[in-house]
């Protein structure tokens, strides 16, 4: 570890909201100060549930602004996102399409386009990924059945968090962490496999080599510049916020689980090689791109969505901690639900679908909130434990602890039906786990740290992490 005055900054973009975090090595630990935060949601557009990519840009040059007026200049930036979606740009860096979310609609039925080119079972051998009805290569063919013509024009292929670096740098790039989630990367070479595009009619000269963590794009453009009053080396982190969250999970060895508990929860173990058996897809996991290419062999469970989306429809009255404590007031509330289920990705009521799923089971109906967070939560935990039985029995591995981070590590509820379900040691936090991640990642291409594990041993030193 180095001693360094530097500052880093980490622009972490979720589904409902975005941050400007600061973050420099003091006496050894690592300091972080969030400066900016603005929200985000889909909208509609064009008959489709878009993501506002000229907003969420704008918000990212304000929170730039806002640190040249604090008067703390970075040395260095980079941005993450979520997974899966994209944009399509001309030679001359213009958007050709809408970057379509991917809670829309348009990929119904395009899965059983893709099995009619390849089957389900040869794709996951050569991509590791597990099937999501809402995968980039669903997307794309979705594309490419409603606008054909764009694939002659378009240039390249970018992902949120490219796009944002393209647009601040005029450096296009492919980061594997995030291109590694499309389900059209080789699993093992973590190369875009030509032949399965060509099968699926996608031009593969729309995909650049991906780039790994660490990589350094350059500097602002000169009209960034202006705009922001400063430049700064951008550098690429892990960009899918798994990826980044990971990288910071403060552990001393690899005897662990970690759940990323947010909008969505990713439950798995960090290997040095992925698991594409037969076994392994039809339990449903998948192997995503890590730093150093490590894997995250994990699984994609459906998450906070749905406690975020009943308290959306109760016009926010309830803080996450009151919903909380109204769940394990309705403790015994016994009906459970399988949160994987398709019918909790997008409805138009998360209350009425749950109520609509017990319904259906022939399971009591919660009435109140309490018992409708706690229906949610509980059933929640009980996918944690079903999915550490999975990845033990398809790893032939026993962990002995399970780390949780993220903004849900805060729901105090359920990280104790966490640990009944799982039966595994639990240990909290840090909370703001993908943006330190994220800096991680600039301060390892910096030299400030010597390896990933003397970064994870900074992380443990500076942050509050707790066993349950």
């Amino acid at each position: 570890m180095k001693n360094t005055s530097n500052i880093y900054l980490a622009v972490d973009i979720g589904a409902s909201s975005g941050r400007h975090i600061l973050g420099y090595l003091e006496n050894g630990q690592i300091q972080t100060e969030e400066v900016y935060r603005f929200s985000n949601q889909g909208v509609q557009k064009n008959g489709h549930l878009c993501w506002d990519t000229e907003y969420l840009f704008g918000e990212i040059l304000n929170g730039l602004k806002e640190c040249k007026r604090l008067g703390k200049i970075p040395v260095a930036m980079g941005i993450d996102t979520w997974a899966i979606d994209f944009v399509l740009i001309d030679k001359e860096g213009n958007r050709l399409t809408d970057c379509v979310c991917y809670r829309d609609k348009r990929t119904e039925g395009m899965d059983t386009v893709v099995s009619g080119l390849i089957s389900d079972e040869e794709l996951y051998r050569r991509t590791g990924i597990q099937k999501q009805p809402f995968n980039t290569v669903y997307q794309l063919m979705a594309l490419k059945e409603e606008e054909p013509e764009v694939f002659q024009s378009a240039d390249c292929f970018l992902m949120v968090p490219d796009y944002f670096h393209f647009l601040l740098t005029g450096k296009r790039s492919n980061e594997y962490t995030n291109a590694s989630t499309t389900e059209l990367l080789k699993v093992e070479s973590g190369q875009w496999d030509e032949e399965l595009l060509q099968r699926l009619g996608i031009p593969s000269r729309l995909f650049l080599e991906p780039s790994m963590p660490g990589t350094e794009l350059g500097t602002f453009t000169a009209e960034v510049e202006r705009e922001v009053g400063f430049s700064c080396r951008v550098v690429l982190p892990a960009t899918h916020d798994t990826g980044s969250a990971v990288l910071a999970v403060p552990s001393e060895d690899e005897d662990f689980l970690f759940l990323s508990s947010g909008t969505w929860s990713l439950l798995g173990a960090e290997r040095k090689k992925p698991e594409c058996s037969e076994e392994s897809r039809m339990a449903n996991f998948t192997n995503e791109g890590g730093y150093e290419k490590r894997y995250r062999y994990l699984k994609n469970i459906m998450g906070l969505w749905m406690v975020q989306s009943v308290r959306k429809e109760l016009k926010d009255v309830y803080g996450f901690g009151e919903l909380s404590r109204m769940a394990e007031e309705a403790s015994s509330f016994p009906s459970r639900l399988d949160v994987n289920d398709n019918m909790f990705l997008a409805p138009e009521s998360m209350t009425e679908a749950v109520k609509a799923y017990c319904r259906k089971t022939d399971q009591p109906v919660p009435e109140t909130v309490g018992e409708l967070v706690s229906c949610i939560d509980q059933s929640l935990a009980a996918s944690y434990g079903e999915s550490v039985r999975e990845i033990e029995q398809i790893t032939g591995r026993s962990y002995s602890r399970l780390q949780i981070v993220g903004g849900g590590s805060q729901d105090a509820f359920l990280n104790s039906c966490t640990a009944r379900e799982t039966g595994k040691e639990i240990w909290i936090g840090p909370t703001e786990a993908t943006a330190i991640g994220n800096l991680l990642a600039q301060m390892l291409q910096d030299g400030i740290f010597d390896s990933v594990e003397e970064a994870r041993r900074a992380v443990r030193d500076s942050f509050a992490v707790k066993k349950l």
